[in-house]
């Protein structure tokens, strides 16, 4: 019954959590419906946009539903059906997915994707129909070996380009039950896992483009978790794993060092050397190639600039994209130095650098920003959630560049992605000092985890 001081029955932010469930499914048809999204960019920057909108009020009445073993199911399956509607997608936002299968086909094939780009005329037979949209033709690959792996055996089952999202969808999914799995075990409620499995941006860009992220995403929240529960030896082989399937997680080995009590551990030792075989025998394969390896990113660093933010503004104070480069590198470095020193606890290292990165980097795609994402489960800063929403508008580029072939960032468009970002992030001590300060609207939200603070944990384990 309605009460004068119970205004809204009980199940009522239930029901409305499920009709925005609905609405964001709605969505993901919309995208489905228009196929080709690159052609009609405009039409999918305001689906992003508008999911980005329902995804918030989600939240909203999902924090306000009563805690119920239902609700956990319902996030469960709502988040399988967000992304089984988008499977079907070729991808059409980002030409990855097609390098994902060369790489996979001409492994298959016997050749060394490190020794060899895909417009070499040796590799002219394996040219089909998706031929022109393999990105950096001119280019070996620069994917580290442990997705090499992954494509290779992809291709080993199947040539056909949507195979290739089949081992980037499971990652995704084991990641996502690691997640509901840690969110009970360290007493969290379990609505915060709709902060990363309902996210619009995170569906789109792994259900749809197929990217690889996912496979580091699942190895690093592994190896936090791990290090958490004190698995040293265990949390250490993960990180190796996804140091292995994207370089930028080696910034968390300093404070690994530290945490598991190298050198003066026998576990510790135990542990890299377990990393050390595990990325023996992943380069193993491609051994021919290791003298020129680290020389395939020098054209990568040199020639492209893409949607960056902070890289932007220190190119502009410097004059310089050397000078930009190396301050953002050694900002980055400094944050991974001073987490070790301070000895942070792993997960709130991981947020600042997985966020720091992709900020202070010159090349900042929008499936970058899903590095952070598994981590806002446990520090939901709206600033960040905020991002990943705007995130959609990134894809402003491919309108020029449909027209006129031209590559270009609107600065304006920039100004509009990250705007709002940063002031937010500068707004936030007023914030945090004000009693009223808003959450998604409960305690729970607005407390010190809500705006990047260190989590809690119900495990008998500190996080540091």
């Amino acid at each position: 019954m309605v009460s004068p001081d119970n205004p809204s029955p009980p199940h009522s932010p239930f029901v409305a959590a499920l009709a925005a469930a609905a609405a964001l499914e709605a969505a993901f048809l919309m995208l489905l419906r228009l196929n080709d999204l690159k052609m009609h960019v405009i039409g999918t920057i305001v689906v992003g946009l508008a999911a980005g909108i329902v995804y918030f009020v989600a939240l909203y009445f999902l924090e306000r539903a009563a805690d119920r073993r239902a609700l956990l199911w319902i996030i469960l399956a709502a988040s399988f059906l967000f992304r089984l509607t988008l499977v079907p997608l070729e991808p059409s936002l980002s030409d990855d997915l097609y390098r994902y299968r060369w790489d996979g086909l001409i492994q298959r094939g016997g050749w060394n994707p490190y020794a060899i780009a895909p417009e070499d005329r040796r590799l002219v037979g394996y040219r089909d129909r998706y031929w022109a949209h393999v990105s950096n033709q001119e280019m070996p690959n620069i994917y580290p070996p442990v997705t090499e792996l992954v494509l290779r055996g992809t291709a080993t089952a199947s040539g056909k380009l949507l195979a290739f999202k089949a081992p980037m969808l499971a990652a995704e999914g084991l990641l996502i039950g690691l997640l509901a799995f840690w969110i009970r075990r360290s007493g969290r409620r379990d609505f915060t896992l709709a902060i990363y499995a309902w996210n619009p941006l995170v569906v789109v860009e792994l259900a749809a483009s197929g990217h690889n992220d996912s496979l580091v995403m699942l190895c690093s929240v592994a190896a936090l978790f791990l290090i958490i529960e004190r698995r040293s030896v265990l949390s250490t082989l993960a990180l190796g794993a996804a140091v292995l399937a994207k370089f930028f997680p080696i910034l968390l080995a300093p404070l690994w060092l530290r945490r598991t009590g190298w050198p003066r551990s026998a576990r510790s030792w135990a542990g890299l050397g377990l990393a050390c075989a595990l990325a023996a025998v992943s380069w193993w394969p491609y051994r021919a190639a290791w003298p020129g390896v680290l020389g395939l990113f020098h054209p990568y660093r040199k020639h492209w600039v893409n949607n960056a933010s902070l890289y932007s503004v220190l190119k502009w104070l410097s004059g310089s994209d050397d000078w930009a480069w190396g301050i953002g590198v050694g900002v980055v470095a400094g944050i991974a130095l001073w987490a070790a020193l301070r000895n942070v606890e792993p997960l709130r290292a991981a947020y600042l650098l997985f966020g720091a990165v992709p900020l202070l980097s010159q090349n900042a795609f929008s499936w970058y920003f899903l590095w952070v994402a598994p981590l806002l489960v446990f520090f939901p800063n709206p600033a960040w959630l905020l991002l990943t929403i705007l995130q959609f508008l990134s894809y402003h580029v491919l309108i020029g560049y449909g027209i006129t072939g031209a590559w270009k960032f609107d600065p304006l468009f920039l100004w509009l992605e990250y705007a709002p970002f940063y002031a937010f992030l500068l707004v936030r001590p007023l914030w945090l000092g004000s009693p009223k300060a808003p959450g998604f609207g409960v305690p729970s939200l607005r407390d010190a985890a809500f705006f990047g603070r260190e989590a809690k944990s119900s495990s008998s384990v500190p996080l540091g």
